[in-house]
């Protein structure tokens, strides 16, 4: 489960963890080397190891499960499956959708229903609902299974498109295919997301009505629900039926929650005594990730004596904590205990091995907050001897500046962030939007230019960045032909809008 340290954080629902790699021949055990002139070397000892090696989602993997399959070595579709979920698992959806595709296009097996609905969620991710849509229409009849049309609603609920994943429930319904927890477990996500909690009590009521067993995952997700309405009193009956009920288990991620429950309608004793209950449910395995629940739950009770006690009880015990650093730092910064995180900041820069700019980012993040722009920069300067700033780096800072009012140096740090950053990376929307109005109210074209050229090399421009860029000449009294021509390459046309623009009367 990955963590983010956010205010009032409600734990993510556990997914399906991979199951056990007995694979010995294909998956291997040995720590990985580093990548030499040719990432699908000979010398590497399985498929596993070569793949592994291309951490760049833009690289594809096709070239060497080609070189696999040309030095004579065996592929056998149960390794592959293993292998797409194990991309999927790593969160590297493009490399895991290369694997499935190849699979077929090598004719190495048919696809099961299975294989369909794994697929049909590696479409969404990788290239939007549209195209996974097309893909579910297009499938025969015998692979729209149960797996398909969850895959489908799944992706619906992800987007938040109600009507549509009302739709598809209603046909799992007429299907006989809604007699499992699954759907109505993620109908009740998506109607929390979307603060109709209404439907929700008419979902387990419906559930009951039917014998479909509410499991721990419709518990959690109600109790989730009774959180975001700040109904507590729904939240604690939740809590009573879990622990009366043999079938489930008040772990740390249910103490979690209700101690997040308690701290968003400002119950802090009630809050207080729960987090004490869930460090007593803490595991051996997966310390981690409770030990960052831990961290952001004790800092938004404010009581930063507590804080610094989780923090000298659970750390030592935990490895790679990088993130647990950067939690840390966060936390102390926004108990206005500066000092500390920046000892913590020394503490970790002592001691790391690998060099990770979450660490950096949270301490930066801290002195932006404070308006303490020069030592930020000084920090960054420091860093930038001996490594390069990722593009959320950059972007922190262009953050920071713009939260404080200061655009021409929120512009300055943003075209940084854009000159390193990778293919598909984008910007936070809302610091693009303020540098994007300041451009354009400044009447400074070639700043525009500039700025949408730099984008442009990561993402394309939509309309409405053209049409800034149309309006910003407009008023400036500049010529439009040149950027009415890239459109048009672009294969924008004319529309309303653009016509409105080239109508408006320059400002000078």
């Amino acid at each position: 489960m990955r963590l983010r340290c956010l205010n009032n954080i409600i734990p993510t629902l556990p997914q399906n963890s991979p199951s056990p790699l007995t694979l010995a021949s294909f998956f291997s055990t040995k720590t990985l080397a580093p990548p030499s002139s040719s990432s699908s070397s000979s010398s590497s000892s399985s498929l596993y190891d070569r793949i592994q090696i291309i951490r760049d989602p833009k690289v594809s993997v096709v070239p060497v499960l080609e070189q696999w399959v040309n030095e004579g070595r065996p592929v056998q579709k149960q390794h592959l499956r293993s292998l797409v979920r194990l991309m999927k698992d790593f969160k590297r959806f493009n490399h895991a959708l290369e694997i499935s595709q190849w699979m077929t296009d090598r004719r190495y097996f048919t696809l099961s229903p299975i294989d369909v609905a794994v697929r049909l969620e590696l479409i969404h991710r990788v290239r939007g609902l549209e195209h996974a849509e097309n893909y579910f229409n297009n499938i025969s009849s015998n692979l729209k299974s149960v797996n398909a049309y969850g895959a489908l609603l799944s992706g619906y609920v992800r987007e938040k498109s109600v009507e549509k994943a009302e739709s598809i429930m209603q046909k799992m319904k007429e299907m006989e295919m809604a007699v499992s927890s699954f759907p109505y477990n993620m109908m009740i996500n998506l109607y929390t997301q979307t603060g109709e909690y209404d439907k929700i009590d008419m979902l387990m009521q419906e559930m009951e009505r039917k014998g479909i067993p509410q499991d721990k995952y419709t518990m959690l997700n109600r109790m989730a629900a009774y959180i975001a309405a700040s109904d507590i009193s729904g939240m604690e009956r939740i809590l009573k039926r879990i622990e009366e009920d043999r079938h489930f288990s008040v772990n740390w991620k249910v103490c979690s929650m209700a101690a997040s429950g308690y701290l968003k309608v400002g119950m802090i004793e009630k809050a207080l005594a729960m987090l004490k209950k869930m460090e007593g449910n803490i595991p051996l395995q997966g310390r981690k990730s409770a030990f960052d629940f831990l961290l952001t739950l004790y800092t938004n009770t404010g009581h930063k004596e507590e804080l610094y006690r989780v923090w000298n009880t659970y750390k030592p015990s935990t490895k790679q904590i990088d993130g647990s650093y950067a939690c840390m730092i966060s936390s102390l910064a926004k108990l206005d205990d500066l000092e500390g995180a920046e000892r913590i900041f020394e503490e970790w820069e002592a001691q790391c091995t690998v060099y990770d700019f979450r660490v950096l980012n949270s301490l930066l993040s801290a002195y932006c907050r404070k308006g303490l722009f020069n030592k930020a920069e000084s920090v960054l300067k420091k860093n930038m001897e001996a490594r390069t700033p990722y593009a959320s780096t950059w972007n922190v800072l262009a953050l920071g500046y713009m939260e404080h009012e200061n655009m021409p140096k929120a512009i300055e740090m943003l075209k940084k962030a854009l000159l390193v950053g990778r293919q598909g990376w984008r910007p936070n929307p809302i610091i693009l939007s303020a540098c994007l109005n300041y451009l354009e109210e400044q009447g400074d074209v070639e700043g525009m230019e500039e700025f949408l050229r730099l984008l442009k090399n990561l993402v394309p421009l939509s309309r409405e960045m053209n049409h800034r860029l149309l309006r910003t000449c407009v008023g400036s009294g500049k010529s439009v032909s040149k950027v009415l021509s890239q459109m048009k390459l672009d294969g924008f046309t004319t529309d309303d809008e653009t016509q409105k623009i080239l109508e408006i009367k320059p400002s000078l």
